[in-house]
């Protein structure tokens, strides 16, 4: 694979951060080439039926999504959709803008298959966001957005509601980021009396600025109206919260009318990594993700469809690195699936492999689509 053989020897000795910048220059090129992103995207984006999934009143061309934290400032989502990628999340976005935590905050763990980050959300905000995703796409986007760090406790809904209002009606999903290990508190936030009134007052923004679509009649003549499609709402919840509390979100999710969970983000726990306990030391705090997250992603991917069913939209993330981890976490519950670091590690090819292999997969266990194997296991 030219990636690994060439690009990937050449990325591994940069500081991980100049090389996910890099990396993104390479994707502003293509968007500034006229006809690249069209050419790109037939060439990578598979057209298979068995692959499609109807879900949160959308049509997915895959159910091989890129996770939130790789395009931040939501720069570059149609350059990612054009690779294969059958949805961009961007973000984290906050109310207001931020530089994160003091570099360096981006670890490689090759060893692990893995990463550490305590990026601490940086970006520009999400007023700045706010016009690059108002405008027509093809990909199909979701927008996470997280607290301010420098905004209190007290205050965090305000600051949720703030973006929420300015990016919510061009969400196609949406998506309230209370798991974050790197902004300090912010995890606290998933406790359901805190979340219960995070989660409702992001609701009725989404539902003010993004109503149906009114019934057509004199007063409506001659004016654009969004579609009649309520914006879907999803929480992203931690690998390492008790399995009552992951019951506790999940029932939550359910009585507030949510469409979805996204499970799960980072860990904050070091267990059972090859990489030794001083690189560790050395390298701190923060979030890590990639294969070391695999098992525990997907004991709460398999809780949370035991306990929701087909009621709410699963999203399975963390560790997903080949055909056979995107399968288990079909088959646990997800009815779609991210990468993040595995993406870093494998490069540009990976989400049509994932997705081809897919399908492969669920023919050869007698499912006409892949969507048909979700829960199979729970």
């Amino acid at each position: 694979m030219l990636y690994r053989r060439l690009a990937w020897p050449l990325l591994a000795r940069l500081d991980p951060e100049r090389a996910h910048h890099l990396a993104f220059a390479g994707l502003r090129a293509l968007e500034a080439t006229p006809g690249a992103l069209d050419a790109l995207r037939a060439r990578s984006l598979p057209d298979d039926p068995a692959l499609e999934v109807q879900a949160l009143g959308l049509r997915f061309p895959t159910p091989v999504g890129l996770a939130a934290g790789f395009d931040k400032d939501a720069v570059a989502f149609e350059a990612l959709g054009a690779l294969g990628f059958g949805f961009v999340e961007v973000g984290t976005l906050t109310g207001e803008g931020q530089v994160g935590n003091p570099q360096p905050r981006l670890f490689r763990l090759p060893a692990d298959r893995a990463l550490i980050n305590r990026m601490g959300f940086n970006n520009h905000g999400s007023a700045a966001a706010a016009p690059r995703l108002a405008g027509r796409r093809r990909t199909i986007v979701g927008v996470n957005v997280g607290k301010t760090k420098v905004v209190p406790e007290e205050r965090a809904i305000e600051d949720y509601v703030a973006s929420t209002r300015r990016l919510g009606a061009s969400a196609d999903y949406f998506v309230v980021n209370v798991s974050s290990p790197n902004t300090p508190g912010l995890r606290d936030l998933q406790a359901v009396e805190k979340l219960r009134p995070l989660l409702a007052a992001v609701r009725a923004t989404l539902d003010e600025v993004a109503p149906p679509a009114p019934a057509s009649g004199p007063e409506t003549r001659g004016r654009r109206y969004r579609a009649p499609r309520r914006v879907p709402l999803l929480v992203k919840i931690a690998p390492d919260l008790a399995d009552a509390d992951v019951d506790a979100v999940a029932e939550l999710a359910l009585e507030l009318g949510l469409e979805g969970i996204i499970a799960t983000n980072t860990t904050i726990a070091r267990s059972g990594l090859q990489t030794g306990a001083a690189a560790l030391e050395r390298i701190g705090a923060g979030g890590l993700s990639g294969a070391p997250l695999k098992a525990r992603a997907l004991e709460v991917m398999r809780r949370l469809r035991r306990r929701v069913g087909e009621r709410l939209v699963l999203v399975g993330v963390g560790g997903i690195e080949s055909v056979d981890d995107a399968w288990a976490r079909i088959r646990a519950g997800a009815t779609l699936v991210q990468l993040y670091t595995a993406f870093v590690y494998e490069g540009p090819t990976l989400p049509r492999r994932l997705a081809l292999g897919l399908a492969e997969r669920a023919r050869a266990e007698g499912f006409e689509r892949v969507v048909d194997a979700v829960g199979v296991d729970a």
